[in-house]
């Protein structure tokens, strides 16, 4: 019981540290990207933590597998270094022992990831797509950002806004209304005032309602420009209807996506069962990987360990493709990358075991005889 209990905490503490790490690389990039979608008036930037915690889900996916398995290479490694690993073997602990406590470590961190990426990931992109789209449909004063030009939340027009009072009044307001695709004239507008303020009627439009100001109005082709005073100006910055965001397939719950037909909702499926199902067939590769001797050091299996777990998340990505392309029938979907793992797996964990070295020596033998 006290090896079992040394063999899975040595494995968390390193798994733990390599999650807290890598997570911390991807959320710095991932808060940049939100970051400079909010600073581009895309949303609020009210929005930006709770973007960032709607993405953390997916993240984690990606990244647990992955600090798994270097998280047993770390720590067996260490072992296999500082010779602990061969005074277990030699009271008795044999590599096998040490595999199936591991592997019940990876069914822990199979049941976390496969909720994550089956439930909580779908639900967490959705409930992204409606604060996005609640953000479009209250996009307005909010989505004006004082001190910067800036596209109106229709498109329409050029904003530059001096100033935003607490009031929510507009000082210095500067408009540049592009011209009419179906326009022949091509008229431009450059709308110049001292105030303004954002107005909704009683359909649910959005309106920018100016004050005291100067229009301009002609084409760039010909240089007769009509010049008009004004004391009060409305343009139109959102329209009442808000189109709804395209929902992707990795949106929907695992039932819709079930019900959905065609290769690329099998795909979304089999990709959600992917990453989950990898943390335990790469258990049995990472496990006989990390034998190291002492004059290699702890890290000597790591760089072609690494190089196996690219190949095999890469695997994992062109089947994704090739299902979606219909190039392979959604009936094998990606069972014969896991089932590659799977082989690769028990081979090294056999190679050593007796009754493997055995099967070895005999296929040496009859290449010999050959």
């Amino acid at each position: 019981m006290i090896v079992f209990r040394y063999l899975i905490v040595e494995v968390l503490k390193a798994q733990f540290a390599i999650l807290l790490v890598l997570l911390t690389i991807f959320i710095s990039q991932q808060f940049v990207r939100v970051l400079g979608d909010a600073s581009d008036g895309d949303f609020p930037a009210s929005l930006v933590l709770t973007l960032l915690g709607l993405n953390l889900p997916q993240l984690t996916v990606l990244v647990l597998p992955l600090s798994f398995f270097l998280g047993i290479l770390l720590a067996h490694g260490r072992m296999y270094a500082e010779n602990e690993m061969v005074v277990l073997h030699g009271v008795g602990i044999s590599e096998w022992y040490v595999t199936r406590v591991t592997l019940l470590l990876a069914v822990a961190n199979l049941v976390f990831t496969g909720v994550l990426s089956v439930y909580v990931s779908p639900w967490a992109e959705e409930r992204q797509n409606q604060v996005l789209e609640q953000a479009q449909s209250e996009a307005g004063l909010a989505a004006i950002t004082q001190g910067r030009f800036q596209a109106s939340p229709n498109g329409r027009a050029v904003l530059f806004v001096e100033k935003i009072t607490k009031s929510n009044e507009l000082q210095k307001v500067f408009v540049a209304q592009l011209p009419d695709p179906e326009d022949e004239q091509g008229l431009t507008n450059i709308v110049v005032s001292e105030n303004g303020r954002v107005v909704e009627d009683e359909f649910g439009s959005q309106q920018l309602q100016l004050d005291n100001g100067i229009r301009y109005q002609g084409s760039a082709n010909n240089l007769d420009y009509q010049m008009i005073e004004f004391g009060g100006y409305k343009m139109e910055i959102k329209e009442q209807e808000v189109d709804e965001r395209r929902r992707k397939l990795s949106a929907l719950s695992i039932n819709e996506l079930v019900a959905t037909p065609g290769p690329e909702a099998a795909a979304e499926f089999h990709w959600r069962l992917a990453l989950p199902l990898a943390i335990p067939l790469m258990t049995l590769i990472a496990v006989p990987l990390a034998r190291v001797n002492v004059r290699q050091g702890k890290f000597a299996k790591m760089f072609p360990a690494i190089l196996l777990y690219l190949g095999y998340f890469g695997l994992m990505v062109a089947g994704r493709k090739a299902l979606e392309d219909e190039v392979i029938p959604q009936v094998l979907g990606m069972w014969w990358i896991h089932g590659s793992a799977f082989i690769i797996g028990i081979f090294l964990l056999g190679k050593e075991r007796p009754s493997g070295a055995k099967i070895l020596q005999s296929l040496k033998r009859k290449k010999v005889a050959v």
